[in-house]
């Protein structure tokens, strides 16, 4: 039988990425979504991505979810007169409005949303958190500071405020438009960065008007802090470990990343764990064991799916990258430990009938022998309520509706088949069982357990399970219509 790996996989596409036959052979290895990163590329190059990805679905048959992932604003200091300064510890240093080129005593910060926000005592830190700062003094153009950790500071560096919520809007004015094309392309879901409350999500909600998913990055301290309420309204998470671990101390980020995977997957929400996971496989064949450690530790963690950058995007073995991910991901879930921790990190509540029907599948198949739990579903949402039950055997998703499908690619143990519509439960029953028996989870010998909603096509009315065998000829003989 067809054993299928739980986790997935996101591979990140760019100049190392971008033909047919690298694409292909990303999929291949087990790449289940691919990501587009705005911040870099033309909308012709991301166009030309997004296309190839939709040549291998046609050609393979099988759904592909394509991400979009918004650039969000980019706070940056100005330039400086020599191009650079070193500052020392304990040297006293100036950020202004003024736009004349800087020294090493202070350097133009365009944003008038930092001053506005800044009070006595909070930290600037600058070039990814190498160079440290703390605020004496400041006002509406400007922010007298003492440098904490000294380093050299060069133009256009980026500059991270932890400790205060800015008032920045998520969306940049490129962001508004690089969302508008992603849309516009079909993308499946939108990653959206710089979130800082539930309403940077609804924003983007209202400009996406259901076109795609929306996945809330966790990058910034008032991101964690909002969590709940951010994920009331998102769609799915991706804890982005990078940003997170330059403006929280690196130590802090291990437990917010195991606390907000058991937050996502009590909310049935997908989760990815994003970062530097196989780092050194950008310039090498073979990753470190630490990196080997990381993705492992976020796989017994329960994420739906774990992410690759720069290794798959830029580096010099992007296919080598998704293939050790793969390996990982299948060592770690054959573990008889991983199972004991899913099953020990399983913490819902029980409140609708759906919520009643996805347990019970998932106790019969832990208890019987069942081959598959299989869903008909119009928008996802129940096979998201299985998965979030982490089951011992596959999740088989049945839908008409190609974009549910495609975004179901996110979710941890989905197998996604299309799927005519059916007007009667005998139907449904069948062309699941002919699912588990066309992609080798099951033969004739086997049974399933069928979850689905009657009326059909109607969403929000997942009412029946039914434990099926594999056989038709038994369905046609003991089904009722």
């Amino acid at each position: 039988m067809r054993r299928l790996r739980n986790v997935k996989i996101v591979a990140t596409l760019g100049p190392a990425s971008s033909d047919y036959k690298t694409i292909r052979a990303l999929f291949e290895a087990g790449a289940d979504v691919f990501r587009l990163n705005m911040s870099h590329g033309s909308h012709a190059e991301q166009q030309a991505r997004y296309e190839i990805i939709r040549q291998i679905e046609a050609d393979t048959g099988r759904p592909i979810a394509v991400l979009a992932d918004l650039q969000g604003p980019k706070l940056r200091v100005g330039t400086f007169a020599a191009g650079a300064a070193d500052l020392e510890e304990g040297n006293q240093f100036r950020f202004d409005l003024d736009p004349a080129e800087g020294d090493g005593h202070r350097v133009c910060l365009p944003h008038p949303e930092i001053f506005a926000a800044l009070e006595p005592g909070a930290r600037l830190l600058v070039n990814d958190g190498k160079i440290r700062m703390k605020v004496q003094n400041c006002g509406a153009d400007f922010a007298d500071c003492i440098v904490t950790t000294g380093g050299t500071i060069s133009n256009r560096k980026g500059v991270n405020v932890p400790d205060v919520l800015l008032p920045l809007a998520a969306l940049s004015e490129k962001d508004r438009k690089d969302l508008e094309f992603a849309c516009g392309l079909g993308v499946d879901w939108l990653a959206l960065s710089f979130v800082q409350r539930p309403e940077d999500v609804t924003e983007a909600r209202a400009l996406a008007k259901g076109r795609a998913a929306i996945l809330s990055k966790i990058e910034k301290p008032a991101a964690e802090r909002a969590f709940d309420e951010i994920l009331k309204v998102s769609d799915g998470i991706m804890v982005a470990r990078g940003d997170l671990g330059v403006e929280l101390p690196v130590e802090a980020v291990p437990p917010i990343q195991k606390r907000l995977i058991r937050k996502c997957r009590a909310a049935a929400k997908p989760v990815i764990v994003a970062t530097q996971m196989l780092e050194s496989m950008i310039e090498s064949p073979v990753p470190t064991r630490a990196e080997v450690s990381d993705v492992a530790t976020a796989i017994y963690e329960g994420a739906d799916a774990i992410m690759l950058s720069a290794e798959s995007a830029a580096g010099r073995y992007p296919v080598e990258a998704v293939t050790t991910m793969n390996a990982v991901a299948r060592s770690v879930e054959s573990d008889l430990t991983y199972r004991e921790v899913i099953e020990a990190s399983r913490s819902v509540q029980r409140k609708t009938v759906a919520d009643g029907i996805v347990a019970a599948a998932r106790e019969i198949a832990e208890s019987t022998d069942i081959s598959a739990i299989c869903c008909y579903t119009q928008t996802g949402k129940t096979v998201h309520l299985i998965a979030r039950e982490r089951p011992r055997v596959p999740i088989i998703a049945l839908s008409p509706e190609t974009v549910a499908l495609r975004r179901l690619c996110l979710s941890w143990g989905v197998h996604t088949v299309h799927s005519n519509e059916v007007e009667r439960f005998k139907m449904a029953v069948v062309n699941a069982a002919r699912a588990a028996r066309d992609y080798g989870f099951a033969d004739e010998a086997n049974q399933i357990v069928v979850v689905a909603g009657v009326p059909f096509n109607v969403q929000g009315t997942t009412n029946i399970l039914r434990v099926a065998p594999c056989d038709e000829r038994l369905i046609f003989r003991t089904d009722p219509e």
